[in-house]
């Protein structure tokens, strides 16, 4: 709670960065998953509830600067993201850790690395030829397609695309690729992803998939996988996702709704606010 508040960065938690990471790498086995995690939610700006294509592999927002406030504001997040780049050495070599979770959250802290590119995708894509887990397979995937996605890597649609459409790959690995061409691409869902990711043994992934950090902030009660496709394939619906977005920067951090202040005071948190606007919806 000192380090990552109500799932806002704030500028301590950045400065633990390089604390938390030697405890992870030299440690606690039995804890290292879970304090990987606290970096990983310490280098990004939470999306609560938005699976959308626009948002899920997006690591931060434009800069909000709150008076009073550090919560969430884009230096704090990149400072953390530097000092995750920074210590890479410390990072790399826990892809290979016996724990199948502390393989997947280092993915998604990973994921967030603002240099070192090259190397950092090599490790990813050369553990995901590997790995046998499907959390991981897919906490890989997303990983490596939100490199690309932020760095702009042309190639990585194509790679997504050839992963879902080969019919000899792991279900696991054909769900996480759908996921990740569509956060790659705007072009509407191929009719065989579509039918894929709507097939009913799609839905017997959901509690397969819930660990995959991205899919765990989707919706914690185990139906991450769901809303994401949900989401995802009703994204050319006119207004579903630009009313989510227009909605998601009014309850931002510390901004209370235009004429509400009564009802939600400055202090209240932002994962607060979006479980009330999702619940009215």
């Amino acid at each position: 709670m000192s380090l990552h508040h109500q799932g806002g960065t704030i500028a301590v938690g950045a400065l633990a960065v390089p604390f938390l990471l030697r405890i992870a790498s030299s440690s606690h086995p039995e804890l290292r998953a879970q304090i990987l995690r606290l970096i990983a939610e310490i280098g990004r700006c939470q999306h609560i509830g938005d699976g959308s294509r626009e948002d899920l592999l997006q690591v931060a927002e434009e800069p909000l600067m709150i008076e009073g406030s550090t919560m969430c504001v884009d230096w704090a997040i990149q400072a953390a993201r530097q000092a995750v780049t920074d210590d890479l050495h410390l990072l790399l070599p826990i892809l290979s850790d016996p724990d199948p979770a502390a393989r997947s959250v280092t993915a998604y802290v990973l994921a967030a690395v603002t240099g070192e590119l090259s190397d950092v995708s090599s490790a990813l894509q050369y553990r995901l030829a590997k790995e046998d887990d499907a959390v991981v397979q897919v906490s890989l995937i997303l990983a490596i397609a939100q490199l690309a996605r932020e760095h702009q890597d042309e190639h990585a649609p194509k790679w997504a695309r050839r992963l879902w459409s080969d019919p000899g790959r792991p279900p696991e690995v054909r769900i996480g690729a759908g996921l990740a061409w569509l956060c790659l691409v705007t072009d509407p869902a191929p009719d065989e992803l579509r039918a894929l990711l709507t097939d009913p043994g799609t839905r017997q992934c959901d509690g397969l998939l819930q660990p995959v950090p991205w899919l765990t902030w989707i919706d914690p009660t185990g139906a991450g996988l769901r809303r994401c496709i949900d989401a995802m394939l009703t994204a050319n619906i006119p207004e579903t996702g630009a009313c989510f977005r227009r909605s998601r920067h009014l309850f931002s951090p510390g901004r209370p709704p235009r004429g509400s202040d009564e009802l939600f005071p400055r202090h209240v948190g932002r994962r607060r606010r979006e479980a009330e606007v999702r619940t009215e919806a």
